[in-house]
């Protein structure tokens, strides 16, 4: 079966693939994603642990504590610092940053989350559901 979501970064030093669509796509304001990718969210689509590979390359990994105290590692490129996912340890799910797929246009956010923490010039989605934390 063919992969459905398929990326890397700019240099090309790291790809990646999942071979199931996205459980969930949502931009994420919450103040680490906004540090992580300098803008004011993180367009995200959520795919199983068990179903994203990386394909070539290695990750380098930064590990935070979220606001629910749960580990969160966010997965870059070494090389060119290209943000690629983050591992979310609480949820059976990998955050693929949508920047890094080939195609950015499988992109389709449903939910806006840490809406909480939108910097007053952050753009929005109109008509998706929106959480002011984690709706988790």
């Amino acid at each position: 079966m063919a992969a459905k979501i398929v990326g890397g970064c700019m240099c090309g030093a790291v790809r990646y693939e999942s071979a199931t669509d996205a459980a969930m796509q949502a931009s994420c304001y919450c103040r680490d994603c906004q540090r992580s990718t300098g803008a004011a969210f993180a367009p995200v689509l959520l795919v199983p642990k068990d179903a994203f590979k990386l394909t070539k390359g290695e990750l380098k990994q930064y590990e935070v504590t979220g606001d629910s105290g749960n580990k969160v590692s966010r997965g870059f490129c070494a090389n060119c610092g290209s943000p690629i996912m983050s591992i979310l340890s609480a949820m059976p799910f990998i955050a693929v940053k949508a920047g890094s797929l080939d195609d950015p246009n499988q992109f389709k956010p449903t939910a806006s989350i840490f809406v909480a923490s939108a910097p007053a010039w952050a753009p929005h989605f109109p008509g998706v559901t929106t959480f002011p934390r984690n709706p988790g």
